[in-house]
């Protein structure tokens, strides 16, 4: 729990950088559910964090919007295991997933044109289907 958390080669995020509180998980569990604390919440403060660079941040922020605080921490919890521990590792591995996954910038979209002869192929497509479609027609007696 005091270890720095791994994101890939050469970075990761400080202890210090991370805060863990428990509370009361529900669900099933009996007579021991009522008296550990195995839910636990993280909370990691973003905008102090010196090992991330900022376009991380940026795009983290834009990426998961309901886990900011108005302060401006991410808050991530976990309480899907009846283990404190395994809860834990889970919040760890979730909070570094989103890193990684934000990690490299979108490639910019490269604006494309279709090509004079898919224009043209499109166009005698749809000129086929309209005669076929007009002579299915009533013919007209004149």
């Amino acid at each position: 729990m005091n270890e720095p958390l791994p994101i890939r080669e050469g970075v990761e995020i400080p202890a210090s950088d991370l805060s863990y509180s428990f509370s009361r998980s529900g669900g099933p569990g009996g007579q021991h559910v009522n008296t550990t604390d195995t839910r636990v919440r993280l909370k990691f403060t973003l905008r102090q964090c010196s090992a991330l660079p900022q376009g991380v941040k940026t795009r983290l922020r834009a990426a998961h919007p309901g886990w900011i605080t108005t302060d401006g921490a991410l808050v991530l919890t976990a309480d899907g295991y009846r283990s404190r521990h395994r809860n834990i590792e889970d919040v760890r591995e979730r909070l570094a997933k989103a890193i990684r996954a934000v990690w490299t910038p979108p490639k910019r979209r490269k604006k494309t044109r279709p090509s004079r002869g898919s224009v043209r192929r499109r166009l005698d497509g749809k000129k086929r289907r309209g005669a076929v479609k007009k002579g299915r027609s009533r013919v007209r007696e004149d």
